[in-house]
């Protein structure tokens, strides 16, 4: 039997655990399993720091690599026992790694999880780094999940967008024109300002349903000037990260305009600006009848889904659930998907959304 079993492994910008799912691919794709594992709150602490430049970055990111390689192998063993998925089917493990920084505008993008360790210690070949050979190429190394999501959920029917709201957002444009080339970009911020701002607060690490954010009035001069920034009438491709959208840019546009603000109406227009940024986003595509499928973390934020069924001119909003494959695992099941091209010499990126020059087969292969 020829193992046809890739198993994908995904830490987001959110840092909000460790996403591992099993997909099987033959004939067709098979969804098996899948499994979160929480970030420890020291290594979640490290991560932050490596994420903005500060001292010892090199001895920090050594020790942080081979931490989380460890971290990664654990939780593809824990969801083998759990799935009781057989060991001589598993072709091989797909790692995005952690992101600490994504710089394309200087050239270079940084994940680290030490793949090495990874086949180490699972015993199955390992596939990582898949960014670099598309920035290499000229692309952006990100994203990359809508080559996933043009594989999985494209209709010849229907227009379709696929927003992905994790700690950043972005979204795939799915023409039902088959002539057409898929596009996508990261719209800006998803959970991560929210996020951010809630645990300074209060110690929460997530605004749930986002309840606080719906006690709170948007601050409209707080929120343009949050969308002033550039990079929002940027025109794709484009990427971003913890380099532009963390909470000391929120800080520092408080105070270098003078606002008087309140905490909870600080959340609201954080809020709003995921929900805006999404929205101008995904209405600037101008199809026709568009639906939108939302996958990520930022699903299940129902303050956040209701503006977006009230911004956007989707004529259909659901969950990516309706279209065989449940929010929560899209990401880190393109990971997997994405194993299985590189291992089977088939080319991962789309430079129709990246900018790269050309498809590339991505990422490096390490034996078991």
């Amino acid at each position: 039997m020829t193992p046809d079993i890739y198993i994908g492994v995904m830490s987001g910008t959110s840092l909000d655990g460790i996403d591992v799912a099993a997909i099987r691919i033959n004939d067709q794709f098979s969804f098996l399993a899948a499994d979160c594992v929480k970030l420890p709150d020291d290594l979640r602490q490290q991560i932050l720091m490596l994420t903005q430049p500060g001292n010892n970055e090199i001895e920090l990111m050594g020790r942080v690599d081979n931490a989380l390689g460890k971290l990664f192998a654990d939780a593809v063993k824990q969801l083998i026992r759990n799935a009781d998925i057989d060991l001589t089917a598993i072709a091989a493990v797909g790692c995005h790694g952690q992101t600490i920084r994504h710089r394309p505008e200087a050239g270079f993008t940084l994940q680290i999880g030490d793949p090495n360790t990874i086949a180490e210690q699972t015993g199955f070949t390992t596939i990582a780094d898949f960014r670099r050979r598309d920035l290499a190429n000229g692309g952006q190394g990100a994203p990359l999940v809508p080559a996933f999501h043009n594989k999985m959920f494209r209709s010849v029917k229907t227009n379709r967008v696929i927003l992905n709201i994790g700690g950043m957002a972005n979204i795939t444009v799915l023409p039902a024109n088959p002539s057409s080339l898929v596009t996508g970009f990261d719209t800006g911020p998803g959970n991560i300002l929210s996020d951010a701002w809630i645990h300074e607060h209060s110690g929460a690490s997530f605004d749930k349903d986002g309840d606080w954010a719906r006690t709170g009035a948007v601050n409209q001069e707080l929120l343009k000037h949050l969308l002033n920034l550039p990079f929002f009438s940027e025109a794709a491709p484009k990427s971003t990260g913890r380099e532009q959208f963390h909470i000391d840019w929120i800080k520092q546009v408080i105070q270098e305009n003078k606002l008087q603000v309140v905490a909870a109406d600080v959340q609201a227009t954080l809020l709003e600006l995921t929900a805006r940024t999404i929205a101008d986003a995904f209405n600037a595509q101008r199809l026709a009848d568009p639906e939108l499928y939302i996958c990520g973390g930022g699903v299940h934020n129902s303050a956040l889904v209701q503006r977006l069924h009230e911004l956007t001119n989707a004529v259909h909003i659901a969950t990516t659930e309706e279209l065989g494959l449940h929010p929560d695992w899209v990401e880190a099941s393109a990971f997997a998907w994405l194993a299985h091209q590189t291992l089977n010499q088939l080319t991962g990126n789309l430079p129709s959304v990246t900018g790269a020059a050309h498809e590339r087969i991505l990422g490096g292969i390490y034996q078991a």
